[in-house]
């Protein structure tokens, strides 16, 4: 039963992960279509002009799950720590210590490495919090 709340859980990050990403992308679509950017885009990603390519939803969708059940596998090593917190508490701390963990870190770095505008990395950061926070609650509930 453990096997099957991970692949459970991992989906509903996946769809967690894609929901805020397709919320952010719209956000911020005047950063995806300037022209200046777009050799930082990937080719995966913008293989021409225009909107990305179906391929580039498959391997998002794909890569949302890996990152799901990761997130939630470790989740069953940490979730004894939180034992007396209601869920959604023991969720939400533990998605906004994945976030300073993995998010925080992830857009330094970026914003040391890639050229492209601070207010899309804090798009992204806060996308990333948003969607931690928010699968640790449903992860926490699923595994309650």
């Amino acid at each position: 039963m453990k096997i099957a709340k991970i692949i459970i859980a991992a989906v509903v990050f996946a769809v967690i992960a894609q929901t805020i990403a397709t919320v952010e992308a719209f956000l911020a679509m005047d950063f995806y279509t300037d022209p200046a950017y777009f050799p930082v885009w990937s080719k995966i990603m913008m293989p021409g002009a225009g909107p990305p390519p179906p391929e580039f939803f498959y391997y998002s969708i794909s890569f949302s799950f890996i990152n799901g059940l990761i997130f939630v596998y470790v989740f069953t090593l940490v979730k004894g720590l939180h034992k007396s917190a209601p869920y959604w508490m023991a969720g939400k701390k533990y998605g906004f210590f994945v976030w300073l963990l993995a998010g925080v870190p992830f857009s330094l770095t970026l914003y040391l490495l890639v050229n492209l505008p601070v207010m899309l990395l804090i798009y992204w950061a806060i996308s990333s919090l948003i969607t931690y926070v928010l699968a640790g609650i449903a992860t926490s509930r699923i595994f309650k």
